[in-house]
């Protein structure tokens, strides 16, 4: 498709952030003045939301000298085939200004399908690092293979998951599936001592927040400089020049817990919810290879690799998700607990995750496509996640304790709890009865986590019966929980409905921090404990950091997890005694 200026720039204004589209050998994305300057491209390469034909490319030149906030200056790319630029398949020029922050997005087209391409950019012969990206395939496809993605906490570690996935050769894509980066400042509280959320060993490690961004994200600038310092991580640039990559935030990308009309952490006093959300989605839109839309919230898009694999990438946070339900709005002051009234909010229609528009196109997707694979790339866990209800009220308590003896005295009791709801699940797996009060206690089960799909029970099951009437084979990628798990979907009337992978966290602190899981022993014994009690619950790591493989074939889905020994250093080993291989056949 061949664009005019008069439709090109009609294009421009009604996208989130600017892309410049380029089709043929030779173009120019703008009335260019050829205003080269020096710059660096210390924040590396990217590239994007590859389709069949077209892909985003990305960087940002920062400049040497300073320029005026409207002023544009001119950068060069170049295409090719080879990774020596000898076989230049697309060449031109864009600009950049202060106004989008010196970053650049291109929507390269024409492109043939399954070829991989070596792009860089240039100006005054200072030139950008290679990257590589790869346009997705049609027709007969024998294998997808995707690294998957999730929560990276600069203060907490290094990025070496990414170090570590970018070493894959054969990878056609990769998922960020949120949290790509963390709003908190380094401090908690005004008093400049109280550690923030996963800060405590950042001055160990060297990951100390700069001084002109060590406060929480709020403003437009905030974020921007919170993106800047994530793209300096050695790791994040080694991934996003290896393949392109396909992401969608979760919550922290703009505020913990985020829901349409707010978030845990955002008070009053900070302002404008409404305008937080549009500084952090410009700044997420100015520094991810992520094609625009219209509506910034509504980045829920479809990927298709030839007739193996339909990705569809949901949005649950900012378009339509309702406030996320508290266990405490049910228990009254006598200790009892309201199960009906819970139980019905649960499954109203009302509490809402995808919203009815995004809802409706799923179905739409999930029913028109041909693909053996139907695949779900989001955020949260969707496996129902029950916990025998004793459990819940000190692990709730866990987030309120105020010394070290009422944490150590919860860590006790939970550990007690998970030693006797096993040993009688083992019993009764056994085959011995159970007295009336102990199968109550394995009986009684709730959700242990309101902010994942658990507490959105009813746009869940609409899903579940979408894919059980169609006849689907359904996959589910999920981040968010900074912990390893495979899933068995189940949908209310006990029939399997799919699997569900969910991904380790980048370098964010997991159960292993929450529960003190400081050995691995103390970690296999928890991990086995919630095998045992929650029956969907197929395989769980609660201790290490690091990111899935997942490969599909017309046969089978294999998620391999790939743990890292250690993220306080960019020197680093792969932990695997803990790796784990799970296949799934049709």
């Amino acid at each position: 498709m061949n664009f005019t200026r008069r439709e090109f720039l009609k294009i421009s204004a009604l996208s989130a952030s600017t892309i410049f589209i380029s089709t043929a050998l030779n173009s120019c994305e703008e009335s260019i003045n050829d205003n080269f300057i020096s710059v660096t491209f210390e924040h590396g390469v990217a590239s994007g939301d590859p389709l069949s034909n077209k892909v985003i490319l990305w960087t940002r030149a920062t400049p040497k000298e300073r320029l005026k906030d409207n002023e544009k200056f001119t950068i060069n790319y170049e295409i090719a085939i080879d990774k020596n630029f000898k076989d230049i398949v697309r060449k031109g020029s864009v600009t950049t200004s202060k106004n989008r922050d010196y970053t650049i997005k291109i929507d390269v087209q024409n492109l043939q399908p399954a070829t991989t391409y070596f792009y860089r950019f240039n100006s005054k012969e200072i030139y950008s690092p290679i990257g590589r990206t790869k346009t997705t395939p049609v027709g007969n496809v024998e294998k997808v293979k995707m690294a998957v993605f999730s929560c990276a906490n600069f203060t907490n570690g290094y990025f070496n998951a990414y170090m570590e996935a970018s070493k894959i050769e054969d990878l056609d894509v990769s998922l960020h599936l949120g949290d790509y980066i963390y709003e908190y400042g380094m401090y908690a509280e005004d008093d400049g001592k109280t550690p923030a959320y996963a800060t405590k060993n950042a001055k160990n490690i060297g990951r100390v927040l700069p001084d002109n961004n060590n406060k929480e994200c709020i403003a437009l600038e905030d974020y921007r400089r919170r993106y800047a310092l994530y793209h300096t991580d050695l790791g994040t640039q080694a991934i996003h020049a290896a393949c392109p990559m396909i992401v969608v935030w979760d919550d922290h990308e703009i505020a913990n817990d985020a829901y349409k009309n707010g978030a845990q952490n955002h008070q009053d006093d900070e302002g404008s919810w409404e305008k937080r959300v549009s500084a952090a989605l410009q700044a997420y839109f100015e520094w991810l290879p992520i094609r625009s839309v219209k509506n910034r919230k509504e980045i829920y898009r479809s990927f298709n690799f030839g007739n193996l694999v339909s990705l569809h990438m949901l949005e649950t946070r900012l378009n339509a998700r309702s406030k996320q339900l508290s266990y405490l709005n049910y228990s009254s002051k006598d200790g009892s607990f309201d199960t009906q009234k819970f139980i019905d909010d649960i499954l109203s229609p009302n509490q809402v995750l995808l919203g009815a528009k995004q809802l409706q196109w799923l179905q739409e997707k999930l029913q028109n496509s041909t693909a053996t694979w139907q695949v779900l790339g989001q955020q949260i866990l969707m496996a129902k996640m029950m916990l025998p209800a004793e459990l819940l009220n000190p692990i709730g308590k866990l987030d309120y304790v105020q010394t070290k003896e009422e944490y150590n005295a919860l860590i006790k009791q939970i550990n007690t709890l998970l030693k006797e709801l096993s040993s009688l699940k083992i019993k009764k797996h056994k085959g011995a009865i159970l007295t009336q009060e102990e199968e109550q206690r394995l009986s009684t089960v709730l959700p242990y986590n309101l902010d994942a799909w658990d507490g959105y029970g009813y746009e869940r099951e609409v899903i579940f019966n979408t894919v059980k009437t169609l006849g689907k084979n359904l996959v589910v990628l999920s981040g968010d929980t900074h912990n390893g798990w495979k899933n068995n979907l189940v949908d209310k009337n006990g029939d399997s409905i799919g699997v569900e992978f969910a991904t380790a966290s980048i370098s964010s602190p997991g159960f292993e921090d929450y529960v003190n899981l400081d050995t691995v022993e103390k970690a296999i014994n928890f991990e086995g404990a919630l095998e045992l009690l929650i029956d969907d619950l197929e395989y769980l790591n609660a201790m290490d950091r690091g990111f899935m493989v997942v490969t599909f074939t017309p046969t089978n889905t294999t998620s391999t997890w790939i743990y890292i020994a250690n993220t306080d250093k960019t020197i680093y080993a792969v932990n695997q005694k803990r790796s784990k291989h799970i296949s799934v056949n049709l």
